[in-house]
């Protein structure tokens, strides 16, 4: 290898080593700071989490209540209406121990699949006036 294509190499491995760096602390910071304690956390604290209303954070308390302290987080999943799909975008916020920080409510906007795309292009296409191409 000559030194001009060992010092491309060179940055190319430095620059994909910066940029796996930096997209991990960024993950990191966006979650970092933000866990919901499931062995303590009232089912308003608990409703913070995203895609979990008043009527789920009510059935995580019941169930604890019932069962007692959840000894691992994915005994999430014996909640009824919390499933694999579910417990995995729940997974980065809960955990077991410690206080709960999670402050404000996550967003779940843009989690199902696109689902507003899917609406905007219904509603433009209903919005053809009567007798244009019906």
């Amino acid at each position: 290898m000559n030194s001009r294509t060992s010092g491309r190499l060179a940055f190319a491995v430095a620059a994909i080593l910066c940029a796996s760096g930096l997209s991990a602390a960024g993950n990191s910071e966006a979650v970092a700071g933000k866990k919901v304690n499931i062995n303590q956390a009232s089912a308003k604290e608990l409703a913070n989490l995203p895609r979990i209303g008043a009527k789920a954070a009510d059935k995580i308390v019941e169930y604890r209540q019932a069962h007692g302290s959840f000894s691992k987080v994915e005994d999430l999943m014996e909640v009824k209406g919390i499933g694999e799909k579910l417990f995995t975008q729940l997974k980065p916020y809960v955990t077991l121990s410690g206080p709960t920080t999670l402050a404000d409510k996550v967003s779940s906007k843009g989690t199902r699949g696109g689902s507003a795309g899917g609406r905007s292009a219904r509603s433009a296409r209903n919005s053809v006036p009567v007798g244009k191409g019906r």
